[in-house]
Parts: structure tokens; sequence; C-alpha cells
């Protein structure tokens, strides 16, 4: 497990933070009119259930369908960017398409998060188990496998994905605390920046989570 996971405070509070985010996505899934809005979200709300099962090392025999849930849902943010501009169910202007580039990399960070969480778990790496015994660690070094290959690269693959999206927290954070004064937004109604506030408020704590399970790993 990450050594994060060992520390019951750090555990509950990034668990609610998910849970939070997970409900919101949930909540504006039911809301939303247009069938890509509730399928966004829907997935969005899908993956934050599927980031606080991974803290308490639930349903582990679920991985490789939690992966490709997750991949298939970073594919389809891709779609959604490459989509023509009068397909106004997909992502439209950049400011839209940018979104859904970012989001298909938080599907696609969670969905490697995921993997490294399962090859730490087989391949035994010492940096995620704080009591593996001696004896353990010298018949893995005496027989090492494809997944203590493999995770040997896994540190510096999560100290780039920590780096990402720390960045990303800091921007949404930008993005929350900025106050227009422009007539375009003084003329949104004041649910409608409440909401944007909301949503990037979000984005920050995800994104913070993100990073702060990634910095764990790397």
């Amino acid at each position: 497990m990450i050594r994060v996971f060992n520390i019951p405070a750090i555990t509950w509070a990034l668990t609610a933070i998910l849970l939070l985010c997970g409900s919101y996505h949930f909540l504006q899934a039911i809301r939303s009119r247009r069938r890509a809005d509730r399928i966004n979200q829907g997935l969005h709300g899908l993956m934050n259930v599927l980031m606080a099962a991974m803290l308490w090392n639930l349903a582990p025999s679920t991985m490789l369908a939690q992966i490709a849930v997750l991949a298939g849902a970073a594919l389809w943010f891709v779609i959604q960017a490459i989509a023509r501009p009068e397909l106004k169910a997909f992502c439209a202007g950049s400011q839209g398409r940018i979104k859904c580039i970012y989001h298909s990399l938080s599907m696609a960070g969670a969905a490697v998060m995921i993997a490294m969480m399962g090859l730490a778990t087989t391949g035994h790496s010492p940096s995620h188990s704080l009591a593996m015994p001696n004896s353990h660690h010298a018949m893995a070094a005496a027989n090492p496998g494809p997944a203590a290959a493999t995770l040997d690269h896994a540190p510096g693959l999560a100290f780039l994905l920590t780096v990402l999206f720390g960045a990303a927290a800091a921007v949404f954070m930008v993005l929350l605390v900025r106050r227009r004064t422009t007539k375009t937004a003084i003329r949104h109604a004041t649910a409608s920046r409440l909401a944007i506030r909301a949503e990037h408020g979000l984005e920050a704590l995800g994104a913070a989570v993100m990073a702060l399970m990634f910095a764990t790993m790397s």
C-alpha cells in the first residue's frame, strides 16, 4: 500500500474529499439535461469513488476492470476534445477542449495509479510496504520479476504526475480566487458564477489529492 495509507487521519480526509467530489458530480449528472453531460459527470463521480476505494484497498480483484473503465473514460474525453465544433454535445471552443484534455489526463492518471498500486502489491517494493520481512526482501532481490523491473521506473513517473497535478491544482486555485470585472462576467447570473467557482474548487481539490497520492509513490 502507499505510505500515506498507513496514516488514518490523512486517509479519512482524502476519502471524505473524494466522496464529496464524487457526490457533487453524480448530483450534476442527475441534473444535466444533455446525455454527454450526464456521461461526463457520471464518469467523474465514478473516478472519485474508485480512488476512494483504492485508499482502503477495496475490491482488488476488480483492478483490471477498474483500469479498463478509466482508460475508456480517458479515450471518451479525448474523442470529445478532437470532435468537430458543430457537434454541440461535445466540447466546444478552446477552453472546452482544454478542459476535456485535462479530464482525459485525470482519468488516465487514476488508471495509472491503480496499476501502480497493483504492481506495488505484487512486486513488493520496499518503499510501498513498510513491514516487509528481510527474508522476503532477499528472495525478491534474488528473483526479480517483471513487476519489480517496472517498479524501478514507477517513482519517476509518479514524480512527473505529482508535478502535473500539483500544477493543475495551482491553476484551478488561481481560477477560483480570480475576480473578473469585465462586462461579460458582470452579466452572468449569480447562480452561474457560484457553479463555476464550485467546479473550480472541486477541480482544485481533486488535482491536489491526485498530486498527494502520486507524491507518496515517488
